[in-house]
C-alpha cells in the first residue's frame, strides 16, 4: 500500500509540473551512465524496498528513509515549477548521493528484522 501510495505521489510530482515527458530528457550523469530524476528516485525507492524485504533495515529506519525521499521529491516540485536550473540539477543529485549513503549504511548497519531473518538462519 505505502509503495503505491508513493507511486501516485511521484507521479502526481512528475503530471503537476508538467514535465512528464521532459523529465526522462533532464538527466545527467551518475556514476557512469545517464540517469533521469524520476529513475533515480525509482532507484531509491526499490533499494529501501528491497532491505526491507531482506530484513536488513528496520521498519523504523524505513521511515526514516521514506521520509527524506519524500522531502527531496516535495523539494523536485518547487524546483521544476521554474524549470530545473543546473544549480537545482545539481542539489537534487547531492540529496540523492546522501539518500543513497544513507540506505547503504543502514542496510549494513546489522540491525535486522523481518521477513527472510529468521528463515535465513533457521537449520
Amino acid at each position: 500500500m505505502k509503495k503505491l501510495t508513493l507511486l501516485a505521489a511521484l507521479s502526481a510530482v512528475t503530471l503537476s509540473a508538467g514535465v512528464a515527458t521532459t523529465a526522462s530528457a533532464q538527466a545527467w550523469s551518475h556514476g557512469g551512465g545517464w540517469v533521469s530524476v524520476n529513475e533515480r528516485q525509482a532507484r531509491l525507492d526499490a533499494r529501501i524496498d528491497a532491505g526491507v524485504r531482506r530484513g536488513e533495515i528496520t521498519r523504523a529506519e524505513a521511515r526514516r528513509l521514506r521520509g527524506e525521499f519524500n522531502g527531496i521529491a516535495r523539494l523536485e516540485t518547487r524546483y521544476r515549477r521554474g524549470g530545473l536550473s543546473n544549480w537545482e540539477r545539481a542539489d537534487l543529485d547531492r540529496r540523492f548521493d546522501r539518500l543513497s549513503a544513507q540506505i547503504r549504511v543502514q542496510a549494513h548497519d546489522g540491525d535486522r528484522y523481518g521477513y527472510g531473518y529468521g528463515d535465513r538462519y533457521r537449520h
